[in-house]
């Protein structure tokens, strides 16, 4: 580029800029126009209220103006005023309870069976409550002392309590139950000795002998009823040893030993908080300390005791004619014949006499071979031997006769 035409660049674009500029300038002056004071008092305009336009004063708030609602909120309250409202339908849970046992009315002559002992004591006489409550012949009596046992003699002593209560209700038959609670140190004369000693266990197991004695000293039947097994381990051994103990000393004085052990233990001989009911449904036995039992679990205690409880009360064991679904009750106790013609007795019947099907024909129709006489089933799975087919039976395998070879001649080349 030549300097001639550099100078006429240059004093081109510096004419545009003087021309921008001026017009500016221009913008900026008409901006602020003199007119009077009132209208300019009135129409005095910023340059960003210029530029951007003037916003809308607001109006003034007084504290004397009531504040009223808005319209809309106001319509659409009373739209949901005429508008019924829908009530949401609650959904109903129906309970299905089975209906309360029937009230049985107890015997005058109600047989009574006395249960003490400790808390599982009383636990079975709960379950043998439920379990006879349908039986008039029978009255449970309870005098169960939960803290109760063998060793604190100082705080309940069994030898001289049971036979108070043995002259007062004089029951037909004893239930103890108890032990749990023995699992601590004894006084024995003027010391004190440590659980599951030598001397303890030997001091133990004369109290036991005496209470078994003091149920028995007015010939009442006694049941003995052994301890479950517990969560704890230690507990469960310790319980093994009582068993052992009180299963021999009630059977000294003609008493019995009722074992609940396999209630309350699996199949490998631990213990279970779930398990089987006396129907066979699964249910919670224990409570969650491991130690006391539910509802079912007292249920099925009182389950182990009721054979032997039905056994020795014979016929008060049985309930009421007139109670609803008693029909299967009343013939659990059978009464033997006085003689023996009573009895009706029948001959011993073979598995495998025909006559047990109807059968008295063999299936092609032919009579049952008499006597000694062998079916050909018999005789083939004895000795092998097949019987003679038909003549033109496919199973015939016999040579054909030599009239029959000699009309036919086999031609030969």
């Amino acid at each position: 580029m030549t300097t001639d035409k550099m100078t006429l660049f240059s004093f081109r674009r510096l004419r545009h800029l003087a021309v921008l500029a001026l017009t500016a300038f221009a913008f900026v002056a008409t901006s602020f126009v003199v007119v009077p004071h009132e209208v300019q008092a009135q129409e005095r305009r910023t340059l960003l209220e210029f530029l951007f336009g003037r916003r809308k004063p607001r109006e003034p708030v007084y504290d004397d103006v009531p504040v009223y609602e808005p319209r809309q909120p106001r319509r659409q309250q009373q739209d949901q005023q005429a508008r019924p409202q829908k009530k949401k339908q609650k959904s109903v849970v129906t309970v299905t309870t089975e209906p309360p046992p029937p009230v049985v009315e107890k015997s005058a002559t109600a047989k009574k069976v006395l249960v003490v002992g400790d808390f599982v004591a009383g636990s079975l006489a709960d379950g043998l409550d439920e379990a006879f409550l349908t039986t008039p012949g029978i009255v449970v009596e309870s005098r169960a002392s939960g803290s109760s046992g063998l060793v604190r003699e100082d705080y309940f002593n069994w030898q001289k309590t049971l036979p108070t209560y043995i002259g007062e209700l004089k029951p037909d038959l004893v239930i103890v139950s108890l032990g749990a609670n023995d699992r601590q140190q004894m006084v024995i004369g003027d010391g004190k000795e440590k659980f599951k000693t030598d001397a303890w266990l030997a001091e133990y197991t004369r109290r036991a002998s005496a209470l078994a004695a003091a149920a028995r000293a007015s010939g009442t039947p006694l049941l003995w009823v052994g301890m479950p097994a517990f969560q704890s381990t230690a507990m469960t051994a310790d319980m093994v040893t009582f068993n052992t103990l009180f299963r021999a000393e009630a059977e000294k004085v003609g008493g019995t030993f009722v074992d609940v052990w396999d209630g309350f233990v699996d199949e490998a001989g631990k213990f279970v908080i779930t398990g089987s009911d006396i129907n066979g449904q699964q249910v919670r036995l224990r409570g969650s300390d491991g130690i006391n039992l539910t509802k079912a679990g007292k249920r099925k205690l009182a389950f182990y005791a009721e054979k032997d409880i039905r056994k020795t009360l014979g016929d008060a064991a049985a309930a009421s004619s007139d109670i609803p679904g008693s029909d299967g009750l009343k013939d659990i106790i059978v009464t033997a014949p006085a003689t023996n013609e009573d009895i009706t007795q029948t001959p011993p019947i073979s598995l495998s006499d025909p006559d047990l099907d109807g059968g008295a024909a063999l299936l092609d129709g032919n009579a049952i071979p008499a006597g000694n006489g062998k079916s050909p089933r018999d005789m083939l799975v004895d000795k092998g031997e097949v019987a003679t087919a038909p003549d033109g039976r496919v199973d015939d395998f016999r040579l054909a006769k030599p009239a029959t070879i000699l009309s036919n001649p086999v031609i030969r080349n």
